[in-house]
Formats: structure tokens, sequence, C-alpha cells
């Protein structure tokens, strides 16, 4: 027997980016069908959604570690635990806590050397961004959007990823609500908190920039005025983990910097090219 887990099944992205970022990659041996990063784990069995799984496929690998988060993973979590799995599960909604996971990861792993590389690594890169942000002539106030119907702002990780990349959340007291119930805002609240930048992530589906523009009473809006609605892609922005501390954030700064006319450094560009194309009405 190992002394260490070695046949891991994760049921969200951000433990398995974490297990191949801190080389115990080969230890994975299951993933949730949403996983993106990195790409060689897409190639392992996709064996869950976020809040269903395919039990008979997961026991088939034989795993010795399952990895799950959060309550919306609960039942998940117990009904594995009753078929004999041993299983963690993270409830992880700062970046401090984030961090957090990324070591007791590799604790679990028997890594942690490695976890802590890495998470100095993404502190580092946070700490780069926010030295450039304080560049910036203004700080643009940003709404964030999680769900378009109803209205969803985001999360406390977003909210905190979204000023370290130069910008001011316009919902800052809705951050700490863990549930998306209680961060549901209203249409006029949003128009009337003025933001100069509108981003949004819909999980699971394609942002449509036109929806948010024409929305009744939006057209005074100043991101609707000046075309500043943006998508970035849950994958980079929504899982609370390596993603969200680099690409995600790369993101948000790239945004901001086109919004208040500040050249980034090439070496805070994101991998992925960020559509920072205004959004026009139409005529």
């Amino acid at each position: 027997m190992s002394a260490y887990p070695s046949r891991i099944v994760c049921l969200t992205e951000e433990t398995t980016e974490t297990l191949y970022r801190i080389g115990a990659g080969d230890a994975v041996v299951g993933v949730s069908g949403y996983t993106m990063r990195p790409i060689e784990a897409r190639r392992k069995p996709r064996v869950s959604a976020f809040i269903n799984a395919r039990f008979d496929k997961i026991a088939a690998l034989q795993p010795d570690l399952v990895l799950a988060f959060s309550d919306l993973q609960a039942d998940l979590s117990a009904e594995l635990i009753r078929r004999g799995f041993p299983v963690v599960t993270f409830n992880q909604r700062s970046t401090a806590e984030i961090l957090q996971m990324i070591r007791m990861i590799g604790g679990l792993v028997g890594r942690t050397g490695a976890a802590e590389a890495l998470v100095m690594e993404l502190e580092d890169g946070l700490d780069r961004i926010r030295q450039s942000a304080a560049r910036f002539p203004r700080r643009p106030r940003v709404y964030f959007e999680e769900w378009d119907d109803p209205l969803i702002s985001g999360i406390r990780w977003v909210d905190e990823l979204v000023e370290v990349a130069g910008g001011d959340p316009v919902f800052p007291r809705l951050r700490t609500a863990a549930l998306a119930k209680d961060r549901i805002v209203r249409p006029d609240a949003v128009r009337d908190a003025r933001p100069d930048v509108i981003v949004a992530s819909w999980c699971g589906k394609k942002v449509r920039k036109a929806r948010i523009g024409t929305r009744p009473g939006w057209s005074e809006v100043p991101a609707v005025q000046a075309g500043h609605i943006y998508e970035i892609k849950s994958t980079y922005i929504l899982q609370p983990g390596p993603a969200a501390l680099t690409e995600g954030v790369r993101q948000l700064h790239t945004l901001f910097a086109r919004v208040v006319g500040v050249d980034l450094e090439s070496a805070l560009s994101p991998d992925e090219a960020v559509d920072a194309t205004p959004w026009r009405s139409e005529p």
C-alpha cells in the first residue's frame, strides 16, 4: 500500500489542476466532465458533472481518495463515503483559502514542498499585477455578473481578484455570501451603482453582450454607454484554484488596462487573447 493516495478522483477542475501543477498528475484517475486544464487531464475518464456523478464509474476506478468541493457536492460526498471511499471536500471562497487548499492537497499527496512553491509562485504573480494596477490613473467601477437570470454578483474570490486587477467592485458587501442565492441583485441596483465595466461569466453558457446592453433602464449605465461589456470564460475565473489566480486575474487586468488606457508589459498578458472589443448596440 502506498504511503500517500495514488488513485485520485477529482470532482471539480481546480483540484485536478493543482495536482498536475505540483507534479502529482499521474495519480489522477478520474475527473469532472468540465475539466479543461491542463490539456492532458482531458484524457482521463470523466466521472461527474457538478451536482451529479457516475458512482459505478468511480467505483470501477478504485480510488483511494476522492476530492470534492463545497456544499453543492455534499450529497455526492456523502454517498461516496457510504460506499466506503475516503473523501475530502474543500470549501474555499477566498484567495487566501484557495492558497490554503493548495497547501492541503500537497500534504495529502506527500508533496508539501511543491505545493508551497506553487503558492509562492501564485502570490508573486498576484503581487506583480497589484503593482501594475497601481499605475492606473483611476480604478474603474466593476460589476461582475456570475449569472443572468436572476442577476448574481461575483463570489468572494472573484471580487478580490477584481481588486487585485485594478478595479473596484460595486457590490463589495455581498462578497462574503457563500451561496449564490444570497448574491442576487436587482437590475435597478446595478443601474444605480453605475459601473464603468461589466464583466460576465455565466457558468455553462455563452455570454450574450447584447442581452446585457439592452436591459431596460441600463442605457445610462457608463459601462453600457462606453461599450465596456466583456466576457471571461468560467473555467478561468469561476473555479477556485490556480486558473483564477493566473489566467483569470490576468484577463481582468488586461480588460481594465484597456478601459483606463494603460499599456501592460507582455509578461502580464494572459495566455488566451481576451476579447476587449467594446460592445456596440445596433443602430
